[in-house]
C-alpha cells in the first residue's frame, strides 16, 4: 500500500486541521494547479511555465527541479504529485525534436487523471516582453472563448471545459466594477488556438457607465492541438455528479410566469363566513328586536318603575 494511502491518525492539532482540510466537503475548495519541467524542457517551456504561474497565483505550486516523466506513457508520478500537493489541475512541459516546445494541461478526479490534451506552442510571448502594467496577484479572470469549433469538435468542447477549470479562480458571493480588469482570450481558428491576456482600462465617457478599452499585458500563446486522452462519457459524467446537499429542494404550491413573477398556492379549509369577524360599526351593530327574531323568542318589554 502506498504511503499516501494509509489511514492517518493526527497525533497534533496542527495534523489534524491538516487533513481536515482534504476531507471530502460540499463546497469543494478552489482548485489548485502544479506547474512540472519534464527531463528535458528548454528555456522556451520554462518561461511559459512560470508566466502562467504568475496568472494562477496563490492557487498553483511550481516545481522547479526536472521530473523525467511521460504523463501519456506513465501517470503514477503526476496521481504521486497530485496526492503530496492536494492539486487537481496540472501543466507538464516538455521540449523534445519529434514534439517541440510540449505543454500537456489536465485535471485530475480522485488523484486519478481525467482528462489530458497535449499542446504545441508554436510562438511565445512573455509578461516581460510586453511592457505595460501587470494586474496584481490573485485576479479573477474573465475568459472569453471565440470560434464554433469549441462547441462542434468533442476534442474542443473538452479543451474548453479544461481552460475553464484550469483558470476560473475562486467563487465569489458578488463582483464590484472595478475588480473587473482582467480577461482571458481564447480564439481558435484553422486549427490553431490563440491564447491573449489583456487588462481592462475604464476610461471617462462623460456617463455613468464608463468606456472601455483593452490593453495587451502577456502572455500571448499560439497553440497547436497534438494528442488527446479524454476520459469515458460514464467516467467523465461520474466526474459532474453533485453531492445531494447541494441540489436545491423543490418548493411545493410555487410557481413562476414569464417575467418571473413568484405565485404561491394556499390550502385552506372552508370557512363560514356568517361568522366572518366584520369592522364594527354603529351602523352594522343589531338591534334588540332582530337579535330576539333570530333567537325566535319574544322578549317581554321591561316595565317602568314607579318612582
Amino acid at each position: 500500500m502506498d504511503a499516501l494511502d494509509r489511514v492517518v491518525k493526527p497525533k497534533t492539532k496542527r495534523a489534524k486541521r491538516f487533513l481536515e482540510k482534504r476531507e471530502p466537503k460540499l463546497n469543494e475548495n478552489t482548485k489548485n494547479a502544479m506547474l512540472i519541467k519534464g527531463g528535458n524542457a528548454n528555456l522556451t517551456v520554462t518561461e511559459v511555465l512560470k508566466d502562467i504561474y504568475a496568472v494562477k497565483k496563490p492557487f498553483a505550486v511550481l516545481y522547479k527541479r526536472k521530473n523525467i516523466t511521460r504523463p501519456f506513457e506513465d501517470q503514477t508520478t503526476l496521481e504521486f504529485f497530485s496526492k503530496k500537493s492536494d492539486c487537481s489541475l496540472f501543466l507538464f512541459g516538455s521540449h523534445n525534436k519529434k514534439r517541440p516546445n510540449n505543454l500537456i494541461i489536465g485535471r485530475m478526479f480522485d488523484y486519478h487523471v481525467l482528462d489530458m490534451i497535449e499542446l504545441g506552442v508554436e510562438k511565445f510571448v512573455s509578461l516581460k516582453d510586453i511592457k505595460n502594467s501587470k494586474c496584481p496577484e490573485g485576479t479573477k479572470p474573465m475568459l472569453i472563448f471565440a470560434g464554433d469549433v469549441f462547441d462542434v469538435n468533442e476534442e474542443y468542447r473538452r479543451l474548453k471545459s479544461l481552460l475553464i477549470d484550469f483558470f476560473r479562480g475562486p467563487t465569489v458571493p458578488s463582483i464590484r466594477l472595478a475588480g473587473l480588469e482582467y480577461v482571458l482570450h481564447f480564439t481558435a481558428v484553422d486549427g490553431k488556438i490563440y491564447m491573449r491576456s489583456y487588462k481592462v482600462l475604464l476610461k471617462k465617457s462623460g456617463c455613468k457607465i464608463p468606456r472601455i478599452e483593452l490593453e495587451e499585458m502577456g502572455p500571448s500563446l499560439d497553440l497547436v492541438m497534438r494528442r488527446t486522452h479524454l476520459a469515458s462519457d460514464d467516467l467523465y459524467k461520474l466526474s459532474l455528479k453533485q453531492p445531494k446537499g447541494l441540489k436545491p429542494k423543490k418548493k411545493k404550491n410555487i410557481s413562476h410566469d414569464v417575467l418571473g413573477t413568484t405565485y404561491g398556492r394556499i390550502h385552506m379549509q372552508k370557512q363560514d363566513l356568517s361568522k366572518l369577524q366584520t369592522r364594527k360599526m354603529k351602523g352594522l351593530k343589531k338591534r334588540p328586536a332582530e337579535k330576539s327574531a333570530e333567537d325566535g323568542v319574544a322578549t317581554p318589554k321591561k316595565s317602568k318603575s314607579a318612582r
